[in-house]
């Protein structure tokens, strides 16, 4: 069995596989029903990870909105919101951002070795700072993740972690949403990036399950033979 958390990759595409403009006003992909099923997702899981770039652009609280859900996972004895996790090779984070000053659970940074000294001295009063390796080598956090007694683990994205999980073999499941529209820029940033993909039209990924969500649809890929559905 392999030492490391069940990984759940979730993002929201436009058809044209953009997962938001080029400009500075965030591009809502998704309806209110869907953002509740991903609240659900979300409740369900150990930690939530997004990279360092996703913290700087787009400043997420990553918490548990629905109070009932938070009271149901202390009833388990769990923090009201998951775990947060970044992952940063320079530690370019701004101490204010929501990642650090919003919820109660714990925070934790993978930052590449050199970066190590000035990341704690930066951040140490607000997280956990972690050497993820030089460069930051997935299979290193996610080992380490496992340690801390996460199991199951929510991967929001940038691109850049996406691509990385997805090429690395680290990932469990995809949850990919996708919206009624075309983005037409490709200054935009894009669901991943190139890479050397274990599904090719030679390995086709196993779709899993197919769900119209009001006007969005819900694509769910088992990528490993531990998909639990």
């Amino acid at each position: 069995m392999e030492d490391r958390p069940y990984v759940l990759l979730s993002c929201g595409m436009s058809i044209d596989g953009y997962v938001d403009s080029a400009d500075d006003e965030r591009l809502l992909l998704s309806n209110d029903a869907d953002f509740d099923r991903v609240d659900e997702v979300r409740a369900g899981c150990d930690a939530i990870l997004v990279g360092a770039g996703t913290v700087r652009q787009d400043n997420p609280r990553l918490l548990i909105r629905d109070e009932t859900r938070r009271k149901t996972r202390e009833a388990r004895g769990q923090s009201p919101d998951p775990v947060k996790v970044t992952v940063t090779s320079s530690c370019d984070l701004d101490p204010r951002a929501h990642f650090f000053t919003l919820g109660e659970s714990a925070k934790l940074v993978y930052c590449a070795t050199p970066a190590m000294a000035p990341a704690r001295h930066k951040l140490g009063h607000l997280a956990t700072v972690v050497d993820g390796g030089d460069p930051v080598d997935l299979r290193r956090v996610t080992a380490d993740l496992a340690g801390r007694g996460i199991a199951r683990l929510m991967v929001e994205g940038g691109g850049t972690v996406h691509t990385q999980f997805l090429t690395s073999g680290l990932a469990d499941e995809l949850q990919l949403v996708v919206a009624p529209f075309f983005v037409g820029d490709s200054k935009a940033p894009r669901f991943v990036g190139d890479g050397d993909f274990p599904w090719c039209a030679q390995r086709r990924a196993q779709l899993a399950d197919v769900r119209r969500i009001g006007d969005v649809v819900l694509l769910r890929y088992a990528l490993s033979d531990r998909f639990r559905d």
